[in-house]
């Protein structure tokens, strides 16, 4: 058996041992890998959302917040709106929470996101393309986002319950945003109506002129409403999903660092214990010749051999475990495979098995071959 091939083979003559070292080693790797791609497709998510969908500022009822609601705005604040100086066009959402009563699916206990908008202000949200129709603003109709339609297993030509009305669906649209693909629009006029919400709306959508700078028209719109209305810019939005996103990769640097520290621990325990076992061996291999540079070289190799293996798993097992999750939280968001998160995980596993690997390394090569020759 040549060199190599023995160092390949070394790490697994106590298969139990190094199949513990390994599945500790591969978790945090696991770890990383899935927060590392969670974080990545967020990113790419959050990045779609703010360059497809065209308003640049969202303006709702003092008080609101991205995930409150305080009530419901005239609809004449988009008239207004449309006014200030360096605004190109305003469209105003009524949002409403559907629980379509004739869908069984044990997600839809919860309601899905409806919104009325006008057919012509679709745009503004990135609702582009159709696969079927846009909805008939005069009859019971609505599109579906991608990710409801998947997840509600829902199909052009079904119905779905909308307090009490029968609603067809004419078509399913994709924009690439999770935040618009898991809802539904319909036609404005028409949810107001069974909503008894005639002249309201829960948001107005604002796209800006290209040649307007983005803080000086929201300042305006702050400065003329500023009892009544809140508002919030794509900067904005990108700043606290940063901040999120930022408060992630905290949590994956500081796994990465007990991943090293735990992993490296177990690799130092897991060659000191092959070094003792091996002591006598060791002790003839130095008596036929080899240098202590050899042995140093072999016992890394078997380490390292352990940690990138530790990597490979470790990877796989994260990948699996973002689809799975994904697939069970229902959300149809693209998984972006970044080679950036697997290069930092095998950065990773091999900085385990260079720190493990040292210590038994140097130890073995120090010993010398009369004692290890000796050693029972």
């Amino acid at each position: 058996m040549n060199y190599f091939k023995l160092i390949l083979k070394n790490p697994f003559r106590n298969k139990t041992r190094s199949f513990l070292a390994i599945v500790g080693i591969a978790i945090g790797i696991a770890t990383i890998v899935a927060l590392g791609m969670i974080t990545v497709s967020l990113e790419d998510s959050t990045e779609t959302t703010l360059k497809d969908g065209s308003a640049e500022i969202t303006a709702t009822k003092i008080g609101s917040s991205m995930s409150t609601s305080s009530g419901n705005l005239n609809e004449s604040y988009i008239e207004e709106l449309s006014k200030i100086e360096g605004v190109e066009k305003t469209a105003g959402m009524l949002e409403s929470r559907v629980i379509d009563t004739s869908n069984t699916n044990e997600s839809n206990r919860f309601g899905n996101t409806l919104y009325g908008a006008k057919k012509d202000d679709l745009s503004i949200v990135g609702i582009n393309n159709v696969n079927g129709s846009i909805f008939d603003e005069s009859k019971d109709e609505l599109i579906v986002g991608k990710s409801l339609a998947d997840e509600e297993n829902y199909t052009i030509g079904d119905t779905i319950d909308v307090y009490g009305n029968e609603f067809k669906i004419t078509g399913i649209y994709e924009t690439g945003s999770i935040f618009y693909d898991s809802a539904m629009y319909t036609n404005l006029e028409r949810l107001q109506n069974i909503t008894d919400n005639e002249g309201e709306i829960s948001s107005i959508s604002i796209k800006i002129k290209k040649d307007a700078n983005l803080t000086t028209v929201n300042d305006k719109i702050k400065s003329e409403y500023n009892n009544t209305l809140s508002t919030i810019t794509t900067e904005e939005m990108s700043q606290t999903i940063d901040d999120t996103l930022g408060m992630i990769n905290s949590a994956t640097t500081a796994i990465e660092a007990l991943a090293i520290i735990i992993g490296g621990l177990g690799v130092i325990n897991t060659m000191m214990m092959t070094v003792f076992e091996r002591t006598r061996e060791i002790g003839v291999l130095k008596s036929v010749g080899w240098t202590k540079k050899r042995i140093l070289a072999m016992i890394m190799g078997e380490s390292i051999v352990l940690t990138i293996l530790s990597g490979i798993i470790g990877s796989v097992l994260g990948v699996l475990a973002v689809i799975i999750l994904f697939k069970f939280t229902g959300d149809d968001m693209t998984i972006i495979f970044n080679t950036v998160v697997f290069i930092k995980a095998f950065a990773v596993a091999l900085s385990v098995g260079i720190i493990g690997g040292l210590y038994p390394a140097i130890k073995a090569s120090r010993l010398s071959p009369t004692e290890a020759l000796r050693y029972e």
